[in-house]
């Protein structure tokens, strides 16, 4: 199985990855792989240390024809942390856009060597790619995900979003997490375009957005809220929207401006998208996160009377374990809080890790932020736990506004319970966030309570 022969033999003149075509991209690639197999023969595992461009995503694919385990690193990370990473998974080996480590520019200067015929398959049981989760709650750990995984996740995603011949995906997230990897492993088994740029710049993709250039879009809350008012016209068909917090107003403005938002819910564990709807044909779900995609089953583990509890999930897309970790054991503990309703759609309340408990009430920092992100004023915040010696913990709230503290409380006041009103406020001028975008609570959470 070779999804990028089989698209080059039945597609070979039509556009893949920016200016190539599909025939020109497995050209590169069974090239570079053959410039490449002196470097790699003998090992198992290797590293990619870059950022997004053309030459990334086709050294992630010859590495695949090798069958060599891609472990992608964060270029955020310091070089302790790399080191530590490439140390803790035994990776002697490593590629990069530069001379960090052995350059692109290297391995394309070294002769061509001609490759065994039996490479190039993408084998089921074969881990493709190791990628660290988003880290926004706590340590990174790393996930294995196996092509039968994301050929599984591919499959799904397919059948909710459909293909069109003329789907174009702009690529904006970066490919060493999963939400970006996965726009190039869906349009290569789909037989689709990629539009691939460096990153997420506002004026680059309102200009594809209004050109007509691309017709999907894949972005984190942060991003879409950036660009939202600024967009025209547009041929867009979906714009998937996923991160740890999808405020209600964003997703309102969109459907007034007759964006098709799509929200979504997954995990690097998950290989992306887990739950996916699209918000205009669901109106009376605004709030939810959407159905589960085919293959996948999500259960509440330990309800409450309510139906509330924490979130797991099984599928053939699902991780077998972290690497060195205990396997997964039926279903994947999400640590994140919800319920189902009636017809099997899935409601986020909050991560585990974020629920304030004041005084034995629970309190579930996404609704105050919803409240407050209704508020035109309000540009970003957040609702962290701060230590209380009489309630154990209280609602701590930081926040990107113009709003002076009292203006805020009284907003508040006449929307939420007293109690689940912040006892702190901190102005700030942005929140700290990880380089897809997503909120880094733990960092918010550590300022709030240094006092």
């Amino acid at each position: 199985m070779n999804w990028l022969k089989k698209q080059a033999q039945e597609k070979g003149k039509k556009k893949f990855l920016n200016h190539l075509s599909f025939a020109e991209v497995e050209n590169l690639v069974q090239e570079q792989a053959g410039r490449l197999y002196p470097y790699v023969k003998d090992e198992t595992r290797v590293a990619l240390y870059a950022r997004n461009s053309v030459e990334t995503v086709l050294f992630f694919l010859a590495l695949q024809g090798l069958q060599k385990e891609v472990f992608m690193i964060n270029i955020r990370l310091t070089e302790d942390e790399i080191r530590r990473k490439l140390t803790d998974l035994k990776i002697g080996v490593v590629f990069s856009e530069d001379r960090t480590f052995i350059s692109f520019q290297d391995v394309l200067n070294q002769p061509l060597e001609k490759q065994d015929e039996r490479r190039g398959g993408y084998a089921p049981e074969q881990i493709a790619v190791i990628m660290d989760t988003s880290a926004t709650h706590g340590l990174a750990k790393s996930v294995p995900l196996r092509w039968r995984n994301l050929e599984a996740h591919v499959q799904a995603s397919q059948q909710v979003l459909g293909v069109r011949e003329e789907d174009n995906w702009l690529l904006v997230l970066p490919l060493y997490h999963i939400g970006g990897l996965a726009i190039v492993l869906r349009s290569l088994y789909n037989g689709t375009a990629v539009t691939l740029t460096s990153g997420f710049d506002e004026e680059e993709t309102l200009k594809l957005i209004e050109e007509e250039k691309v017709n999907l879009l894949s972005l984190v809350p942060t991003m879409l809220n950036r660009i939202l008012d600024r967009i025209g016209g547009h041929s867009l068909r979906a714009v998937l929207v996923s991160g740890e917090f999808i405020p209600e107003a964003l997703v309102e403005a969109s459907l007034r401006k007759g964006i098709p938002i799509y929200k979504s819910y997954g995990m690097t564990e998950t290989a992306s998208q887990a739950t996916t709807f699209c918000v205009s044909e669901h109106l009376m779900r605004l709030k939810s996160v959407g159905y589960p995609l085919p293959g996948i089953k999500v259960h509440i583990h330990n309800p409450d009377n309510e139906g509330v509890g924490e979130i797991i999930l099984r599928g053939p897309m699902v991780m077998d374990g972290y690497l060195g970790g205990e396997p997964v054991q039926e279903f994947l503990h999400t640590q994140d809080i919800g319920y189902l309703d009636e017809e099997g759609y899935l409601f986020i309340l909050d991560r585990r890790d974020n629920i304030i408990i004041s005084g034995g009430e629970n309190i579930y920092p996404r609704e105050i932020e919803n409240i407050l992100y209704a508020h035109p004023a309000v540009s970003e915040c957040a609702i962290v736990a701060m230590k209380d010696k009489k309630w154990g913990q209280v609602p701590a709230l930081c926040i990107v506004s113009a709003l002076e503290d009292e203006e805020i409380r009284n907003y508040l006041s006449a929307r939420i319970a007293r109690y689940k009103h912040p006892k702190k406020i901190i102005h700030l001028r942005e929140l700290p966030k990880n380089s897809t975008g997503k909120l880094l609570k733990k960092a918010l959470g550590e300022m709030v309570n240094e006092d």
